[in-house]
């Protein structure tokens, strides 16, 4: 019922060859379904739970799926912030709240189950932290071996601990993750090795449906979606959903795709912004939110469409900014993210304040991991306990009572 094609010049490949770029030009593949022999109804779909699984239709796994209940994620409005920025509707998608506290699993759930399906035996991925927190998760629940490799003290310590416990195979690379990417690319080619990066079309497949949640959440469709950009996977996954919903007639219209980079690692930015039929890769990307830090997106290709064909936008904000607005969301919201994750929400107010977003848009920004997967940057930013005596005057003077 579905195959790869590439989105560049559009050759097909059976659903179960495994391939990661189109052998006839090199570009990134896309799984396509035939819509006509999905007969699904939105009703059926609104009796299942929310989770990944309830669109099992729009997914290729056709096994018992590896899963860990994922999805399902709260959608919150922000009124405090909303009030602040100038925006009534604005809201946040906590993609931090799935079980290894970030967006990947949605994906990883999809990925690792077509590494069965497929028949392969062990999995692999290069990983700025969260990949390799996911597919460590996941691996171990599927009961297959992980190699993750990591650009060595570029990875919150949060991550790392995830992928050690989980019993993945950990490498760190004296090198950046671009590097660490190609590295195991190069590893899953010539030793069979299923790789789970989102260069991967089916890892993609999990991630759109978090367009699909915030939607049945709404109950409509948004005026706009801001989402982090790294390896720009999740912005091509959401965006590619919506596209079936609306060929199946659930929707009748697609959100602005709006993508945030942070300033030290933006080359999507650039081509948005000259016009550029390409990203031209940044050798030596710098942030805070090492989620984000990365210089050579693999999925610029479908991003760059996804912003360009929905009238969409890109935009980079400052570690500041960033920092900031992760500091916001937990002191005016209750939402604790790790840096990344905020720059979705600190690109709204920075949109807004240069006239490039309608106050009156309904926004959803997607805020992709939990405040707890990068401890070391909360702790800096935050003044420590006040310590004291252990006695009840000593307590008085503290809280100046």
């Amino acid at each position: 019922m579905e195959r790869l094609v590439c989105v560049n010049c559009g050759a097909a490949y059976p659903a179960e060859q495994i391939l990661y770029n189109c052998t006839a030009c090199g570009h990134l593949l896309a799984v396509q379904y035939d819509l006509n022999k999905i007969k699904v109804t939105k009703k059926v779909w609104n009796k299942r739970p929310l989770s990944v699984w309830r669109y099992r239709e729009l997914l290729p796994v056709h096994i018992e799926p590896v899963t860990m209940q994922e999805g399902g994620t709260p959608l919150y409005h922000l009124k405090r912030l909303g009030d602040e920025i100038g925006l009534k509707e604005l809201y946040a998608k906590h993609e931090g709240m799935n079980p290894s506290g970030s967006f990947k699993d949605r994906g990883m759930t999809v990925g690792v189950s077509m590494a069965l399906q497929l028949k392969k035996r062990s999995v692999a991925c290069a990983s700025t932290g969260n990949t390799s927190a996911s597919l460590a998760m996941y691996a171990a629940k599927a009961g297959i071996p992980a190699v993750v490799l990591l650009p060595a003290g570029k990875v919150a310590l949060g991550k790392v601990a995830q992928a050690l416990m989980h019993g993945a195979c950990v490498i760190s690379i004296r090198g950046n993750f671009d590097r660490a990417l190609e590295m195991v690319h190069e590893l899953c080619l010539s030793h069979g090795l299923y790789l789970l990066n989102s260069i991967n079309p089916y890892r993609l497949e999990g991630q759109k449906t978090i367009g699909f949640e915030a939607i049945d959440q709404l109950g409509e469709v948004p005026d706009r979606f801001v989402l982090p950009v790294g390896n720009a996977g999740n912005i091509s996954a959401v965006y590619k959903g919506l596209l079936e919903l609306k060929d199946l007639g659930f929707i009748d219209s697609l959100p602005m795709m709006t993508g945030i980079q942070a300033q030290g690692s933006s080359p999507i930015v650039r081509a948005i912004r000259e016009n550029l039929p390409e990203v031209i890769p940044e050798t030596h990307p710098e942030t805070v939110a090492t989620a984000i830090r990365i210089g050579a997106p693999v999925n610029a290709e479908k991003a760059l469409i996804a912003i360009r064909k929905t009238g969409g936008c890109a935009e980079w904000v400052t570690d500041d900014e960033i920092l900031r607005m992760q500091r916001d969301l937990a002191r005016k919201e209750g939402i604790g993210v790790e840096p990344a994750s905020a720059a979705s929400v600190a690109g709204v107010r920075k949109l807004v304040e240069i006239g490039a977003i309608d106050r009156s848009e309904r926004i959803v920004c997607v805020v992709t991991g939990h405040l707890l997967k990068d401890p070391d940057t909360v702790i800096k930013q935050c003044e420590p306990p006040t310590e004291i005596d252990a006695d009840l005057p000593s307590l008085l003077s503290a809280l100046q009572l």
